[in-house]
């Protein structure tokens, strides 16, 4: 996605690599809204990781600026380190200024903050306009590595020239196409309170919030556009509980078709006074994120993570049982301490509280985190290259490693697909979900040979297969649980190889077109 006329001619140019044209860049439309007088000389373009450096660089250039601001991440961290080395061989005079938390930390040890001419480091919305003005005016800071001075958050879109130090939001700047196609981002709070060893969040103190009027002045305005799915970024949307209330009040009061709110949520903290609101949205509308990581209190311990287990089996519960919220709740393989035998059974202990979701990750080691400090203890092996997911430990040697990773690969297709959500309960039935659901991601990639670019079509064709074969489950009972998942998702088709075993659909299945597709099958029915 590139926004700006191409003939445009900016001093300023700010860029960056989504990971897919969906996710519009959050962080280059807070420094685009905090450039003050500058904002009329600078141009915001946006790529994915699919475009090439060179073409990307072709239309930077076009713009003939002086200056290249590059938002830098873990998953485009080799895409925008060769559009940096292009660049400065094409037109070395251009000034390249980096951030993003990719190269917040360690600078010294990245090629891309070697090429570049200035890195700030952390919360860059006030930094990077004010790097820019000395560049224009020619006078450049002597200092590459640039550490931002943490800014006061959000106390309005346009402060008075008086509020020193404070960040203007940045929401005017999601255009009319990004409200109808792309997921948009908003943020009520930055920081996190907890030191996980894993999360950079853990770094951001302290935690600070907006100010509250002003922020639900910039949600109403892109309701009133047609905005109807927020994705909040906040680390712990429910850490304060009279902003929580007061956000999901705002969106209680204005409930309409189509409306849909994802937050981050701290598991264990769930009071009455935010249960009776959540109570009150009707089923489709809310997604959490819970971050669970690992049922392991050793293991919790040893990375600085607390968390009241008995606290969060109750709230998953309640969640689950008493509102019409999506759960998504995560998970981490590969963690200091945890063998197979610990994570498999804290999968199955989350499988039995019944979310949606279950979002399995293999451990990273992002730059500036202290989870380093394990490495000799237990065995820690990180890939070198983004985004530098864990290998193998002493607990888990690679071959394992490489089979739990395509465990989560394959949850991911077959569970959180929500396209088999009727079939699910037959792949293990009464026994462990682990056990048996490691026992398919084996037997599928014996028989496809790859846990990526595999067909919905040819998943069913496989788990008949498995249910039938492996499992015992009558082809007829497995055949028609599959078919009825099938038209779950809005389908009348009947696949070739499900023929024998069922009827033709009577009428085309129906979602909810007011749910996003992948929440909605999971509705269905």
């Amino acid at each position: 996605m590139i926004h700006g006329t191409l003939h445009f001619v900016a001093d300023i140019v700010l860029t960056t690599f989504n990971a897919r044209y969906a996710h519009a860049a959050f962080g280059l439309r807070y420094l685009m809204a905090n450039l003050g007088t500058l904002q009329s000389r600078a141009i915001l373009l946006e790529f994915e990781i699919s475009h090439r450096p060179v073409d990307a660089l072709e239309t930077i250039l076009a713009h003939d600026p002086k200056i290249v601001g590059i938002g830098v991440y873990i998953w485009n961290v080799t895409v925008a380190t060769q559009l940096v080395a292009e660049l400065k061989r094409v037109r070395p005079e251009v000034v390249v200024v980096l951030g993003g938390p990719e190269v917040s930390y360690e600078t010294d040890q990245q090629e891309i903050c070697r090429l570049a001419d200035y890195v700030i480091t952390g919360e860059a919305d006030l930094a990077f306009a004010e790097v820019c003005g000395k560049v224009l005016l020619g006078k450049r800071p002597l200092m590459k590595i640039i550490p931002a001075e943490l800014p006061h958050f959000g106390v309005s879109s346009s402060p008075p020239d008086s509020a020193v130090g404070f960040v203007r939001l940045p929401y005017d700047l999601y255009s009319d196409e990004d409200l109808k196609q792309r997921v948009v981002y908003v943020e009520a709070s930055r920081g996190c309170p907890f030191k996980c060893e894993f999360c950079l969040s853990s770094l951001d103190v302290p935690v600070r919030n907006v100010e509250l009027g002003a922020f639900l002045s910039q949600l109403d305005r892109l309701l009133s556009r047609g905005l109807n799915q927020f994705k909040f970024v906040d680390r712990t949307f429910n850490l304060n509980l009279n902003i929580s209330k007061s956000i999901l009040q705002f969106f209680l009061d204005r409930l309409r078709p189509g409306l849909f709110l994802h937050f981050e949520m701290i598991p264990d903290r769930l009071p009455e006074a935010l249960r009776e609101l959540i109570q009150k949205f009707p089923a489709g509308v809310l997604q959490f994120e819970v971050g669970i990581q690992t049922f392991n209190n050793d293991v919790a311990r040893l990375i600085s993570r607390r968390q009241d287990y008995a606290k969060l089996a109750e709230n998953l519960r309640f969640l689950r049982r008493q509102t019409g919220v999506h759960v998504h709740a995560d998970l981490i393989i590969g963690l200091p301490g945890e063998d197979v035998e610990s994570f498999a059974s804290g999968f199955d202990q989350l499988v039995a509280m019944k979310p949606q979701e279950i979002q399995i990750g293999m451990l990273k080691r992002l730059r500036g985190t202290p989870i380093v400090r394990h490495d000799a203890e237990w065995g820690m092996v990180y890939s070198p290259h983004p985004p530098y997911e864990i290998l193998q430990t002493r607990l888990i040697d690679f071959a394992m490693m490489q089979r739990l990773r395509r465990f989560g690969r394959y949850w991911d297709l077959i569970a959180n697909s929500g396209n088999f959500v009727g079939t699910m309960p037959f792949i293990w039935g009464d026994e462990s979900p682990f056990k048996w659901f490691f026992a398919l991601a084996d037997w599928i990639f014996i028989r496809a040979g790859k846990s990526h670019a595999i067909s919905l079509h040819r998943l069913m064709e496989l788990l008949l297969e498995f249910l039938s074969a492996e499992r015992g489950v009558p082809i007829h009972e497995a055949a028609a649980a599959i078919w009825q998942d099938y038209q779950r998702g809005g389908r009348s088709d009947r696949p070739g190889f499900l023929a024998p075993f069922v009827e033709p659909a009577d009428t085309r299945g129906v979602r909810s077109k007011n749910v996003p597709a992948r929440q909605a099958r999971f509705l269905a029915g």
